[in-house]
Parts: C-alpha cells; sequence; structure tokens
C-alpha cells in the first residue's frame, strides 16, 4: 500500500509540474519587448523642437535620410518584424520493476511497469510594422513627425 501512494504522489507531481502551453507563449512574448523601436517610445520621446542628435540617441539612426523640396531633413525609420514564437513543455513518470533471481551461474528475471507522459506546447508566427517620419527645420531641430504601426 505504501508504495502505491508513493506511486501516486509522484505521478500527481509530475503531471501537476508541466507547465501549460499559453503560459510558455507568454514567457517568449514577455522575452521580446526589450528595448525595441515602438510606437508608445516615440510617442514618450520624441517631441517638437527635439535636437537631431537626441533623437538618434533615442531611437538611433534612420532607415531613409532624405530632404523635402525646401533642403530641410527627413528622416524615416522603417522597422520591419516577424516574431516566431514556439514553447513546448512535457512530464511524466515510467516505473521500471525489476524481480531477479539466481538461476545456475545467472540472474534470470526482470520487467518493466506502467508509465505516464504528457505534454503540451503552442506555437505563432506574426509580423509587424512601424514606420515614423521626422521632419527636421533649418536648424536641425524637429518639426513635425508621423508614424504608423501595424500588425497581422
Amino acid at each position: 500500500m505504501r508504495k502505491f501512494i508513493i506511486l501516486i504522489s509522484l505521478t500527481l507531481f509530475f503531471v501537476l509540474s508541466c507547465v501549460p502551453a499559453y503560459k510558455h507563449a507568454n514567457d517568449v512574448q514577455e522575452g521580446l519587448q526589450g528595448d525595441r523601436l515602438s510606437v508608445g517610445k516615440v510617442q514618450r520621446e520624441i517631441r517638437k523642437g527635439m535636437y537631431s542628435a537626441d533623437v538618434i540617441q533615442v531611437l538611433g539612426s534612420p532607415n531613409i535620410l532624405s530632404t523635402d523640396d525646401q533642403g530641410r531633413e527627413v528622416w524615416v525609420y522603417d522597422k520591419i518584424a516577424t516574431d516566431h514564437v514556439y514553447s513546448t513543455s512535457q512530464g511524466g513518470i515510467s516505473a521500471l520493476i525489476l524481480g531477479a533471481t539466481t538461476a545456475g551461474t545467472g540472474i534470470v528475471g526482470g520487467g518493466i511497469g506502467p508509465s505516464f507522459s504528457s505534454g503540451s506546447g503552442a506555437s505563432s508566427v506574426s509580423q509587424r510594422t512601424l514606420t515614423v517620419i521626422i521632419k527636421f527645420d533649418e536648424t536641425g531641430k524637429v518639426r513635425d513627425f508621423a508614424y504608423h504601426s501595424s500588425r497581422f
């Protein structure tokens, strides 16, 4: 009876210790957040009147540099990202029951007992785009900015 209780306890421990797929997906998504270019970062950090050097400190170097019809600089940050998320977990228990007896010069016997295993997993693929356009005046200060974000 004692061995049965231990077997049941171990089985419950391994079954309950499996992490569900949605938890893996959340953990991986949190790891992707980091300090990347985002709409929130643009809204929080970019202000009219900032110098171009300050913009570079916040957003980094632009992808595209051009000028408008009056010769003023226009910076474009165009970012595209593909997120692949995949996570799995497995757990289980198996019992190996060996019996032995001496027969002549060797050992005879043995067998394999019950086993149980389970697993869960999740995968996801999505794409994000962010375009930020910053227009500067003649003195190198932000005169206007706009952004567009999409996720699919």
